[in-house]
């Protein structure tokens, strides 16, 4: 167990920071908890608190790894921003044209579908034939394609939709011609210098958090071991721009709290590290920062909240998949962000940003941010 203190907080600070997450982790049954802050645009905090493995009493790091979930789709959107900055695609585009099959809303087949709607999810596509599969939607693979689309027009409503952004993934693959876990690898991992990838293999599983699933029938706590499967068949027979989901551009990402904070910064300072590359243009971040859906307040795999912290207009994305609750948020004006991940918790799932995500970030917020 690591911390960082910045000379810009005290250690009465971070004591009282610690004795009330200690509480929160207490009254949410957290097995273990990340976080990392930034102010005044630099990393001043980051903490481990509890398990990495119930089993074997490990504590957890700060060099650990989790599968981050929907947290990961900013990877795959900023991705996106890149290749249509090298004029490689437009967000604009027919996404039939980029997938490389046809997508269209049976009961609106003259409404193009963009790129931008598949985004920002109002494509009016849905998960209900699952999302690991592209054929699910592809009309010349399944005969039951058509159940893949709402009942409303394209750009006219919003749902939430996992297959969204296994396809932008394989759209990134099929226009640069670099596998996809390569491709945000090499131009944005990389540059950033940050610890993190999708493919298993390729990562130091010593690393991996268990992560844990909650049985609310045993209050009992349930490993979940597929969140680090590593599909060694499917990569050894993988074929370019159909393969895509075994990595799951829609929440695979691997990554430590701390580089997670890391990576949050680029896109708090509009597209470029505090001492690094340029990622995007600023133009293409603050597109991806700007609200489309009312609903989930949600852009280019970026959102928009305003209850979070009162009076505070935050940006980021938050992550649920196998126990894990992950949360990344950042005020761009004002410099200063979040990154908060529990591996397992009884804190309510059924709620837009689960209860031991927003105490622990106000009560982060309280203590070393707020003036």
């Amino acid at each position: 167990m690591t911390l960082i203190i910045s000379s810009r907080i005290t250690l009465a600070q971070t004591a009282k920071t610690e004795t009330d997450i200690d509480a929160i982790i207490k009254k949410f049954d957290a097995v273990g908890l990340a976080v990392a802050v930034v102010k005044d645009n630099k990393l001043i905090y980051t903490h481990s608190f509890g398990l990495k493995d119930i089993g074997q009493n490990v504590p957890l790091n700060n060099t650990d790894i989790f599968r981050i979930a929907s947290i990961s789709k900013s990877f795959s959107a900023t991705g996106i921003m890149q290749l249509a900055e090298a004029k490689k695609l437009s967000l604009d585009d027919d996404f039939s044209k980029l997938i490389g099959f046809k997508i269209r809303n049976p009961k609106y087949p003259e409404t193009v579908i963009t790129l931008r709607m598949v985004m920002s999810h109002t494509s009016s596509i849905n998960d209900s034939q699952g999302y690991f599969n592209l054929d699910v939607i592809n009309p010349d693979k399944s005969t039951n394609w058509a159940k893949c689309y709402n009942d409303y027009e394209p750009g006219k409503g919003y749902q939430y939709c996992n297959l969204n952004y296994n396809m932008v993934g394989t759209v990134i693959e099929k226009i640069s011609g670099e596998r996809f876990d390569h491709y945000i690898k090499h131009h944005i991992i990389e540059p950033l210098g940050l610890y993190a990838g999708y493919e298993v293999s390729m990562l130091d599983s010593a690393r991996f958090v268990t992560l844990y699933e909650y049985n609310r029938n045993t209050k009992t706590f349930v490993p979940a071991p597929l969140a680090y499967n590593p599909r060694r068949n499917e990569i050894e027979n993988y074929v370019m721009g159909s393969n895509t989901p075994i990595f799951s551009p829609t929440g695979g990402m691997k990554i430590s709290a701390t580089d997670l904070a890391r990576y949050m910064m680029m896109h708090m300072n509009y597209g470029k590290a505090p001492k690094g590359k340029r990622i995007i243009s600023k133009e293409s971040a603050k597109t991806m920062q700007t609200q489309i859906a009312d609903k989930d307040g949600y852009g280019l795999a970026i959102r928009t909240v305003t209850d979070l912290i009162p009076g505070t207009i935050m940006k980021g994305h938050t992550g649920s998949a196998y126990g894990l609750y992950s949360a990344m948020f950042f005020q761009p004006e004002q410099k200063f962000g979040f990154v908060v991940i529990t591996n397992g918790t009884s804190s309510n799932p059924n709620i837009d940003i689960t209860p031991i995500l927003r105490e622990t970030i106000n009560s982060l917020y309280d203590n070393l941010v707020k003036k």
